[in-house]
């Protein structure tokens, strides 16, 4: 069965954007820092890097490793949509969870208005693929999709927002995650995969 991953920087206060959905604020680190990050990442998870920054990333031609779908909430998608891009994601299936957005709004993104546990559980029951979900974001789906989330993929960042979108914003609901593994990386960022328990 196919596992739905939560792929997402946080703060240390655990915010994935500010008030307004700001992510400038995330210190970036020096160029070799940086460098050191992007390296690591890009052999991992070529995917994630949205279709109009792999060509720069020298991913291209990179096939999907870990996921091929993509699912986010509209203040995920957002960014993309003010930049003029409407397919972020070119690469992979594209869905956005979104009850005011239109569905005609790029023929290669599914727009889902209502019960996205009922699309994840479809997704994870289909065969064939290899390859998992990836949830993008944000915090009120990750809420609504708890109990479907397999894996977790943080990337920590030494920031401390005070306000902001959380993680996980949704019912009180204790779920316990096993740490998978853990590298840290020069400027203080770090990247934690942790499993369902």
């Amino acid at each position: 069965m196919r596992k739905l991953v939560y792929y997402v920087a946080v703060t240390l206060d655990g915010r994935i954007s500010g008030p307004g959905g700001e992510a400038d604020f995330f210190p970036a680190g020096d160029e070799q820092q940086t460098a050191a990050y992007y390296a690591w990442h890009g052999a991992l998870y070529p995917e994630t890097v949205p279709t109009a920054y792999r060509a720069a990333s020298g991913l291209t031609d990179a096939p999907n490793r870990r996921f091929d779908t993509v699912l986010m909430g509209l203040g995920a998608y957002r960014p993309a949509l003010d930049a003029g891009i409407t397919s972020p994601y070119a690469h992979l299936r594209q869905y956005v969870v979104s009850s005011t957005l239109g569905p005609g709004t790029d023929p290669a993104v599914t727009v889902v208005p209502d019960d996205p546990l009922a699309l994840v559980r479809a997704l994870k029951q289909e065969e064939g693929t290899g390859l998992d979900v990836w949830l993008c974001g944000g915090g009120k789906l990750a809420g609504a999709l708890l109990p479907e989330i397999d894996e977790l993929l943080i990337k920590n960042y030494p920031v401390v927002a005070g306000a902001g979108i959380p993680a996980f914003d949704g019912a009180f609901d204790p779920t316990v995650f096993d740490v998978a593994e853990r590298t840290a990386f020069p400027g203080g960022v770090t990247f934690t995969r942790l499993t369902r328990r």
